[in-house]
């Protein structure tokens, strides 16, 4: 288990206020009193005090300090309590889509990758085969569950990462979108209770709400992720039909789930019969290590539904995903039918050459590379021109950074520096139906960095420190 620096003082602050040294409203040592005692840095010593924060045992005060928050059995009294809502969500497509207008921007908050890092020659020039190939083939229907062949390749690369699928419950999408559409449909009436991670992507989010769910927000804490004992709440208190969850490099903090928690929630949806649909989109853009499980893996009820998309690890306009339905398999396929009888056959032959030579393994080996160099370059520039105080942590792979502004900053004035200056990133409160995360927003770095983008964001960053 990774050990972070700031745990060696952390560890005494949060023994001290569960053990009642510490009292609710008690002031806490300062940043600089730590920084002496420890020996350690400014940021290790933010850094553990956000970490006691996300834990709900302290409370930022501006201009102030830090404080000890509520008393644990008040916390306990909100964990007991799930919310449930209407999945009412403030439509800000301009603020999470890439921009139509004439005006200049540099965006950071869009979800794809950019030209320059995409297998551009590799993609064009299998399709040029495909084409000579098949010839007016590719004009006609392919079956409605999609080509055995590309299931067949799309089977056999699960199993590199312990993922049994089925030829028979498998279905060829028109992206990771319709894959959603149609695995909440196959299990969920209008009205229904949905469990959702919180924060959680927005176009996720657009989808409960078309369909009139209702939703519960389950809190991904930024050290551990998921948290599975809420989800046990929310299941003894109500009827919850699904979950949607993304457990490998999860949108928008990047968390990978542990294999242990990974079982854990497996096992909490076996006893309560709820169905999980798990978004393993981007499930294959680790940056290190093995290719991560997924909860799949562990799973031999037929209650998880998978699906996934190749529009992120080879290029936007590939519009192909794969749904596996589980035990739902007869719903999905009339849902599925009634969206249309097949995707696009030069989608399905490309990516089924891709998958069936080592051709995109090659790929995405070079493109996870290029992903954790934007990562970590990006992190620095943060560190080094955002103000003192903003908060990130690394991911372990992935598209996006989920970055928390110091509680002092001005977030309305932050969001009119960006519109001034012609950047772009996702605000934190698109991420949930509840309007919180006001301070962070998400930023994207799924492309190269040219001398124009570094410039905006070293400029922006010390625009927004003054």
């Amino acid at each position: 288990m990774r050990i972070y620096r700031f745990e060696i003082f952390t560890a005494n602050i949060e023994k001290n206020i569960r053990n009642g040294i510490y009292k609710p409203g008690d002031k806490l040592p300062s940043v600089r009193d730590l920084k002496k005692q420890y020996h350690t840095s400014v940021t290790t010593i933010q850094n553990g005090y956000e970490h006691l924060i996300i834990l709900g045992l302290v409370i930022s005060i501006p201009k102030s300090g830090y404080y000890v928050a509520a008393p644990a059995n008040q916390k306990k009294e909100i964990q007991d309590n799930p919310v449930v809502r209407d999945a009412i969500f403030e439509r800000n497509i301009d603020l999470i889509t890439s921009s139509r207008g004439e005006k200049k921007l540099v965006e950071f908050n869009v979800a794809m990758p950019g030209d320059l890092i995409i297998s551009q020659k590799l993609l064009l020039r299998t399709m040029q085969n495909i084409v000579r190939e098949k010839g007016v083939g590719l004009l006609r229907y392919y079956p409605a569950s999609g080509s055995e062949d590309l299931k067949t390749n799309i089977i056999k690369h699960a199993a590199g990462y312990e993922t049994k699928l089925s030829l028979q419950e498998l279905l060829i999408t028109d992206g990771a979108l319709q894959a959603l559409y149609i695995a909440l449909s196959s299990v969920c009436d209008a009205g229904d209770i949905v469990a959702v991670e919180s924060p959680c992507i927005f176009s996720i989010l657009e989808v409960i709400r078309v369909l009139k769910l209702k939703v519960i927000e389950v809190p991904v804490n930024l050290m551990n992720g998921f948290d599975v004992d809420f989800l046990k709440k929310a299941c003894e208190k109500n009827k919850i039909k699904a979950l949607v969850i993304t457990p490998n490099f999860h949108n928008p903090t990047g968390i990978l789930l542990s294999d242990e928690v990974k079982k854990e929630l497996v096992e909490v949806i076996q006893k309560h019969h709820v169905a999980v649909i798990e978004n393993d989109i981007y499930g294959d853009l680790n940056f290190s290590g093995k290719r991560p499980s997924t909860l799949r893996s562990y799973d031999e009820s037929g209650l998880v539904i998978t699906y996934t998309s190749y529009a992120k690890t080879l290029a936007p306009g590939i519009r192909l995903g794969w749904l596996a339905a589980g035990k739902f398999l007869k719903q999905a396929e009339q849902i599925k039918f009634s969206m249309g009888s097949t995707v696009s056959p030069i989608y399905q032959e490309t990516v089924n050459r891709l998958l069936s030579t080592n051709s995109y393994s090659r790929h995405l080996r070079a493109f996870n590379r290029q992903l954790s160099k934007n990562a970590y370059f990006t992190i620095n520039l943060l560190a080094q021109h955002f103000p003192e105080g903003t908060f990130v942590v690394p991911p372990p792979g992935g598209y996006n950074l989920w970055v928390r502004m110091p509680d002092h900053l001005d977030m309305n004035n932050f969001y009119t520096q960006c519109e001034r200056m012609g950047i772009k990133f996702t605000p934190g409160y698109t991420f949930s139906f509840s309007g919180r995360f006001a301070n962070n927003f998400r930023i994207v770095f799924a492309d190269q960095y040219s001398p124009v983008k570094i410039k905006a964001l070293e400029r922006f960053g010390k625009a927004v420190s003054i």
